[in-house]
């Protein structure tokens, strides 16, 4: 099992930064990669970013690149989302998740592709 707990989100006016961390405890070592997902009112849960556990590669939704960073700190057991330059419309629940596994595709953005899911933390992004 593995447990996961986001913090960091909160109100910022557009233009600003945000950095969202997310806890990991449990069986982590055997995860294959990490992720962070969005869910705005009324709209599809999607995909912002991942990393792979053991190598630290990462990818991410074409609407971040550049804006946002994702990294993990081994040592905390931690994976955090670094979010600058936010947008009115990325107002949104931020979510981190697991997966254990690298099948069908390692740069998985589909959120049936990850196992396990924090209780999410909001964001709001002022215009």
């Amino acid at each position: 099992q593995v447990q996961l707990v986001e913090s960091g989100g909160g109100l910022v006016q557009a233009g600003g930064s945000l950095r969202l961390s997310c806890a990991t405890s449990g069986h982590t070592f055997s995860m294959y990669a990490m992720g962070w997902f969005r869910q705005a009112p009324v709209k599809e849960r999607e995909f912002v970013a991942g990393i792979k556990w053991s190598s630290s590669i990462t990818y991410y939704a074409d609407s971040v690149k550049g804006r946002f960073t994702i990294s993990r700190d081994n040592a905390k057991n931690t994976v955090y989302l670094q979010m600058n330059s936010l947008k009115p419309e990325e107002t949104a629940i931020y979510y981190c998740a697991a997966r254990a596994s690298g099948f069908p595709r390692w740069d998985a953005h589909d959120k049936n592709d990850y196992d396990y899911w924090g209780q999410g933390t909001q964001v709001t992004v002022s215009s």
